[in-house]
Order: structure tokens, then C-alpha cells, then sequence
């Protein structure tokens, strides 16, 4: 059975409609590079074809749309058990879908229900309809396997409300569907009974005239029969606001830190953030905070370039592999991380992990 499925699905006046879906559901649909090499070039023929007037991105099961990447095939790579260059070939490609999927000229409308985390997220911020449910649980917790939140993380956690993204990318805290809503990660909230609605019903749309226009159409009515049950749910981030705000108003990364242990940790949710800050990678830390500032003020095509060149760097150090140990691994929970506190951390080796691998970008030429 093949890790991804197209099906074809007709509209009443003779359009196509083309779902993908991910089709590793004891994986929870984790990104590989089978997976990406069997999207791409389908997004490429469909570009120009008048006969397909949108997308639907989903994935099989219930219970994840995409728990994020292949990582443990990474970690074999970095150890010498498979393809010297596997590391580069799977973030050069898996950022060109990224970046495909955000310039895309027909609607894709991203069924974002269940666990979306890593690599996930990279495919449904890439989306022109994002769409979540009351399912929906969405994360980047990298700081806790020594990486940064990658696949255009550094663009979308940088146009989050105030300092809201730096937050979220130190601790990796989770993200239900009404603070997706907040934080534009997500476009509509719809429930997951009406799965099966959302597509009889751009089944019978008019796609005479502009697509997305009609696909806003659909996905409005379904979010308006769903606004019932939004209402009753509460939105973490958005409640925290103000903390947040607190903590990250600091002139250090030191400061930021003892700022958030000061708080109350009888608060659930304040005390998984500290946990996160207090036991996640003192390095990843670092990267984190200084690639959100380098690329605040970028293009997308450049945050990718930037973000390909990060990724590859944390690739051949020894923090990112030594996360995905202890993490998925070994499974102990006791990773040996570099430096044993922020304030440890080298300078030069931190500056090493911003130094590009190459001459030319591998995505220079790509993206466009």
C-alpha cells in the first residue's frame, strides 16, 4: 500500500477535485521522504491543469493528520547506518513542498484534525484553508530533541501575536484548535463529524468562477454550523497572553528563563512550559531565539534557504542526534546535552550552526 493516496473527485459540472492523503496511520502519517517524493511531482502536474479546481490535504486514521517527520531514519543517517547525504536530501525537498505548497495557485484546503506537530505543521501552514477540529492538537516541541521548530516555523512563529512565537518555540506547548485560530495557523474550525459533508458539499459547488471564493463558501457554512461547540472551548495561549508577555519581556535568555520558574507552577499548563525551558537543550535554546531574530525580516523563499542551512548544521552536531536518543531511541528520557545551562553555551559553537554547508543553496534554484 503506498504511503500516500490520491483520489480523484468530480464536481456536479465536470471540475476535478484531488485528495492527498498520508497513508502511515500506525506512524501517525509521519512525514517521510517517500511521502514527499510522491506529492511533489503530482502538485506539479496539477499546477496548470484547468480541469483540477482544488486540493484536500488529509491523512488516513483519526488520531494525527502528520506527527512530524522522519526522524528516526535521520538519526540512523547521522549515525552511519544509511545515506551519508540523507539529512540534505530530505530537508532540500521536504522545504520545496513546504514552499510549493504556500505558493500554490489553486486552493488546498488542509484537514489539520488530530496530532499535527514537525513536519505537519510545515504542510499545513503551506495550505491556503487550514482547517482544525476539536481534535486538533498542534505543537513544535523541538527544543526538547536539541532542533528548532523548522519547516517554515521560522516564518510563521515570527508573525504570532507580540512574543507569543519565541514562547511557543522555547517550550514546544500545545496548540488546540480556538488558539490555532488565534495565533493564524488555522483558518476555520470545523468538526470532524462533518468530514464527510465538506466534501459532498464542494462536490455540488459552482466552480464556474474563482475557486477560492467557492471553497470559502463551503468551508463558511460548515465553520457557521460548528460555532456551537468552538464557543464552549477554551484557548490556553490566548488566556496566557499576558504571561507570556511577562516572561519574554527580558533583555536575556537567562532572564526570560528565570522569569517563566518564578511563576506558579500549579498552573498546568505554565508548568509544562517549565519543564520544557528547564530540561529542553540549553543549545537549542539558543538556536532557536537567534534564528526567530535572524529571520524576522526575511522573505519565505529565504527563511527556507536559511532554515535548510540551520537544519543540515544541527545535522552533523551532536545535539540533535542525541535528543532523537534519548527521545525515540533509547527511550531513557536523559539526553546528554552539550552545554548544562544557557549561560553555558559557546559562543563560537553557536555561531558554527549558522555558517551555510555549501557555496550555493541547494534551494536557490529551486524555489520559485
Amino acid at each position: 500500500m503506498s504511503s500516500v493516496l490520491f483520489n480523484e473527485i468530480p464536481t456536479r459540472d465536470g471540475k476535478r477535485i484531488i485528495e492527498i492523503r498520508l497513508n502511515a496511520e500506525r506512524s501517525l502519517n509521519a512525514l517521510t521522504l517517500e511521502m514527499v517524493d510522491l506529492i511533489q511531482p503530482q502538485l506539479d502536474a496539477w499546477h496548470d491543469d484547468d480541469s483540477v479546481v482544488a486540493l484536500i490535504l488529509d491523512s488516513a486514521g483519526e488520531k494525527a493528520f502528520c506527527a512530524g517527520g522522519d526522524i528516526v531514519n535521520m538519526y540512523k543517517s547521522i549515525k552511519g547506518e544509511g545515506a551519508k547525504d540523507f539529512a540534505e536530501i530530505f530537508f532540500t525537498r521536504e522545504y520545496k513542498l513546504d514552499y510549493t505548497l504556500h505558493t500554490y495557485p489553486k486552493p488546498i484546503i488542509c484537514w489539520g484534525s488530530g496530532i499535527v506537530m514537525g513536519g505537519g505543521m510545515g504542510l499545513m501552514n503551506g495550505c491556503s484553508h487550514r482547517v482544525v477540529t476539536e481534535t486538533t492538537y498542534m505543537a513544535m516541541p523541538e527544543v526538547t530533541i536539541g532542533l528548532y521548530p523548522d519547516v517554515g516555523g521560522s516564518w510563521f512563529l515570527n508573525h504570532m501575536p507580540g512574543r507569543t512565537g519565541l514562547f511557543l518555540g522555547l517550550t514546544g506547548n500545545p496548540i488546540n484548535a480556538p488558539d490555532a485560530l488565534y495565533l493564524g495557523l488555522a483558518d476555520r474550525f470545523i468538526l470532524s463529524e462533518l468530514r464527510t459533508t465538506l466534501v459532498e458539499r464542494l462536490q455540488i459547488a459552482d466552480w464556474q468562477g474563482d475557486a477560492k471564493s467557492a471553497v470559502n463558501s463551503v468551508l463558511r457554512e460548515l465553520e457557521q454550523q460548528s460555532q456551537p461547540q468552538l464557543a464552549e472551548m477554551a484557548g490556553p495561549i490566548r488566556q496566557h497572553a499576558e504571561l507570556i508577555r511577562r516572561v519574554t519581556d527580558h533583555d536575556s535568555l537567562e532572564a526570560v528563563q528565570a522569569a517563566l520558574l518564578a511563576e506558579d507552577g500549579s498552573d498546568k499548563w505554565v508548568a509544562r512550559a517549565q519543564k520544557a525551558l528547564s530540561h529542553g537543550s540549553p543549545l537549542s535554546i539558543r538556536i532557536i531565539a537567534r534564528q526567530l531574530e535572524r529571520c524576522r525580516h526575511l522573505s519565505l523563499k529565504e527563511v527556507f534557504e536559511r532554515e535548510l542551512e540551520l537544519s543540515v548544521q544541527c545535522c552533523r552536531h551532536s545535539e540533535f542526534p542525541e535528543g532523537i536518543r534519548a527521545l525515540l531511541i533509547d527511550k531513557d528520557g536523559k539526553p546528554d546535552w552539550m552545554f548544562k545551562s544557557i549561560a553555558d553555551v559557546d559562543p563560537a559553537v553557536l555561531e558554527s550552526f549558522f555558517e551555510s554547508p555549501w557555496a550555493v543553496n541547494p534551494l536557490s534554484e529551486e524555489l520559485n
